[in-house]
């Protein structure tokens, strides 16, 4: 009789037991397991002083580990019913670690023997019914584990399928399975993101328990059933133990859904950087859905066709970890409504200004198809009466300006006293701002369009007509309009720098703010008339819970007594283009080209101040919810005013005009405390994400790569000029200073950074395009600017020496003294 089967052989479990004949099945699908060989359970019999060997086991045994190759070997129980769907017998019966070659056949003895212990009687007599049993006993290599571990495939503890659970152990996982020690724990989604993590990992990383997680998933795959294995890592790498089905009933599986959605937010980051809360979201996300359903009936979309895409308006963004995304894919398909679109996919899809393309399977999916035949021709008609349309918008935009000033005054300056106003008022007020403004957000929107479309061309022709050359001058003439707003803020920075240095009081400006302008009038009323004009500005000042220069001005203080210590020099000249010699011999491109050159810097000054108008706004509607904030607060429905912006502005508007859903807004502000606090602590999430299914997102608990020690980067060169100076990576300019002179290096900016850029001599952004506002600011106080280089605050290290080529957008790393 045969007492000891190879792997290959160890089929049954009938024969061999549960947990050999699982592990035959995961070296015969590929999973190679560690080497091992089975002796049956009719192996041994009972003796008077112990189990007793079947005749010729000694020679069979060593025959088989000559061939399983130089120990020391694990020796494990597997009974019938062990490691079985139904009953897993964990931890019931012995197993024998590092035993040596000469050992082998009393390990075997012991754990045989341990299948008639009182505990496995008990456990079998609970669970199977069944009494005692006598196990085959598989004899493995051992694995000279640096880690090891458990996984399940499913989360035994909540039910939930395609959560992978980890529990991990530096050394041998046996302390860990007999409960002798405690491991580290992680969790992964469905999509390998990491849910949960130890605060320090010791057994793990990150990329090593996702290699885990992916080992526990294709176990399941291979065996149909939620896995819970046993692994082990190595010098040689990831090892599965054994593997067997997860007993503890799990929630039914989901049907398939690969309903795909893609947030992005390599655009939005600029307007919304960092962590924004519920309000600002909430906010946001109704200002987009009623603003864009005008931007697409302004470009020809009928109302019917608008109101069956309503879920497309309504949701064209995600909060994902606390964080501002684009949903894409509704982005796409609001595009798709346009006239036009099946003329040119590739063009539209550049207008949502990310840095990575649609995947097809999302734009052979929406959409009509190319235009062919007739198509093709009314697509050219239909295009041509949008044309038509954009053209008088352009002729009459003078006139639609002037009257969205005029809207947007009476709307800002009305009589309703915000400090004294009750809750009923106060939410009557945001009433009527937003059908006053944001459903007749024309001037914006047109001349946004239109400079987008301007600037583009612009670009295009000059190229074309005059090569790179072309390009500077595109990028030099953009420099100097006096009027545009967002240099304003400098000029007057740097005005009250001088003032500030003549009087002698930098030192004491910023040791004592405000008070150090007691007895310098003149310098006091240039920074009140500073915060009239601008005081709602601020850094993120489209999140409504940021913090205005009105209510703190430390930053503009900081501003401008750095400022005072700057030298002096010479103003930045705005030199008109010799455009006789550009175009000697070619009066109309000349003439063409000076008229096309006007209209694009009269549309990107006209951004600039209608975005200006949206701080406004947006100031405004940040007092009247911290206005509601208070009364609430004061009927003890709030601990603090501020308290609002951890609500919606549905639920604030709900509590006040009678729509909530819960009265305890106390207890929605405490939960959304927790979730921002924990979400503050994380990683941002990638500037790309891709989701099946609902579009729940995990958290994300990403490991840093390798630091990139390369010399030389390029981003996008915005605004002419070269720079060797000191860097300062800065990122929260309300707490880091600038001192003059320095390189500003920045994650991303916003209009409340002016008062960083006042004091820099250059500008690096990791985000940005040629129309965003940091480019916008460089190039009117003519200083270099690169935006677009990813990466940036990880590579450039605080105070070293950068090398700055705004025209090339090239950025470079130089060791002091050379």
């Amino acid at each position: 009789m045969r007492f000891v089967l190879t792997s290959d052989q160890a089929k049954d479990a009938e024969v061999v037991g549960g947990k050999a004949a699982a592990l035959s099945r995961l070296a015969r699908e590929g999973f190679a397991p560690p080497a091992f060989f089975v002796i049956l359970a009719d192996a041994f019999d009972h003796g008077k002083t112990g189990p007793v060997m079947g005749k010729g086991l000694k020679a069979e045994v060593t025959r088989a580990l000559a061939d399983l190759g130089a120990g020391p070997y694990a020796v494990r129980s597997s009974g019938r019913a062990e490691d079985g769907a139904e009953h897993s017998h964990a931890g019931q019966f012995d197993t024998v670690l590092n035993v040596e070659a000469g050992e082998i056949l009393a390990a075997a003895k012991k754990v045989w023997q341990s299948g008639f212990c009182d505990t496995v009687e008990t456990y079998r007599a609970k669970t199977t019914g069944d009494g005692a049993e006598a196990p085959a006993v598989i004899v493995q290599r051992m694995v000279d584990a640096r880690a090891s571990g458990v996984a399940f495939s499913a989360d035994p503890v909540s039910g939930q399928r395609g959560r992978v659970v980890i529990s991990a152990i530096q050394g041998l996982g046996e302390r860990l399975v007999s409960g002798e020690a405690d491991g580290e724990n992680w969790a992964l989604d469905g999509a390998g993101q990491v849910v949960t993590a130890p605060d320090a990992p010791q057994a793990l990383n990150a990329e090593e328990a996702r290699a885990v997680a992916d080992l526990a998933r294709r176990t399941e795959a291979g065996f149909g059933h939620p896995q819970d294995i046993e692994w082990a890592m190595d010098a040689e790498g990831l090892h599965i133990l054994q593997a067997r089905p997860i007993t503890t009933a799990l929630l039914p599986a989901a049907q398939p859904d690969k309903t795909l959605t893609i947030f992005d937010n390599s655009n939005i980051v600029e307007s919304y950087p960092g962590m924004v809360s519920p309000l600002t979201y909430s906010f946001a996300l109704h200002v987009y859905a009623r603003v864009y359903r005008a931007f697409v009936r302004l470009l020809g979309v009928r109302m019917a066709v608008v109101a069956e895409n309503a879920a497309v308006f309504d949701n064209m963004l995600g909060r994902v970890d606390g964080r501002v995304y684009y949903n894409l894919v509704n982005w796409y398909r609001a595009l798709a409504l346009l006239p036009g679109f099946a003329l040119n996919r590739d063009h539209m899809e550049t207008m949502m200004g990310v840095s990575e393309p649609m995947p097809r399977e999302v734009t052979d999916a929406i959409g009509p198809p190319p235009a062919t035949g007739l198509a093709r021709v009314r697509e050219y008609a239909n295009l041509g009466r949008v044309g038509a349309g954009l053209l008088w918008q352009a002729i009459r935009l003078p006139r639609t300006r002037r009257d969205f000033y005029a809207r947007l005054n009476a709307a800002l300056e009305g009589d309703l006293e915000i400090a004294t106003a009750n809750a009923s008022e106060l939410a009557r007020e945001y009433r009527r701002i937003e059908s006053t403004l944001l459903d007749r957000w024309d001037a914006p929107l047109v001349n946004d369009f239109l400079c987008m479309m301007a600037f583009g061309a612009s670009r295009k022709v000059m190229e074309k007509w005059l090569g790179e050359a072309g390009l500077q001058l595109h990028n030099d003439v953009m420099i100097g309009q006096g009027d545009i707003v967002s240099a304003e803020p400098a000029q007057r920075i740097a005005k009250m720098g001088a003032m500030v240095r003549q009087a002698g009081l930098a030192e004491a400006l910023r040791a004592k703010g405000m008070a150090a302008l007691e007895d310098a009038p003149e310098i006091r009323a240039e920074v009140e008339a500073y915060l009239e004009r601008f005081g709602d500005r601020c850094t993120e000042e489209l999140k409504l819970e940021s913090i205005p220069l009105s209510e703190d001005p430390s930053s503009l203080l900081a501003a401008v007594a750095a400022s005072a210590g700057r030298a002096e020099g010479a103003k930045h000249a705005v030199r008109e283009p010799d455009w006789q010699a550009l175009f000697a011999g070619k009066p109309v491109k000349r003439v063409l080209a000076r008229w096309i050159i006007g209209w694009t810097k009269a549309r990107v000054r006209d951004r600039e101040n209608l975005r200006f108008e949206r701080t406004r706004i947006f100031g405004h509607a940040r007092r009247v919810f911290l206005g509601i904030g208070r009364e609430l607060t004061a009927r003890g429905h709030l601990a603090a005013p501020r308290d609002v912006f951890h609500l919606t502005t549905q639920e604030v508007l709900g509590a006040v005009e009678g729509f909530n859903l819960s009265p305890d807004l106390k207890g929605i502000v405490a939960m959304r405390q927790a979730e921002d606090a924990a979400s503050s602590g994380r990683p941002d999430p990638p500037e790309r994400i891709e989701v099946r299914g609902p579009a729940i997102l995990p958290h994300w608990q990403e490991d840093e790569g390798p630091r990139d020690d390369s010399r030389r980067k390029t981003g996008t060169g915005c605004s002419a000029g070269q720079v060797r100076a000191r860097a300062r990576v800065i990122r929260d300019p309300r707490t880091e200073a600038l001192e003059p002179g320095d390189i500003l290096v920045a994650r991303h900016t916003d209009p409340g950074w002016i008062a960083v850029f006042s004091n820099a001599s250059a500008i690096v952004v990791e985000r940005g395009s040629l129309l965003s506002h940091s480019a916008i600011v460089a190039r009117e106080l003519g200083i270099p600017c690169v935006v677009g280089l990813k990466g940036a605050t990880q590579w450039i290290e605080d105070g070293e020496t950068l090398a700055v080529n705004g025209a090339t957008g090239e950025v470079e790393r130089v060791d002091d003294g050379k």
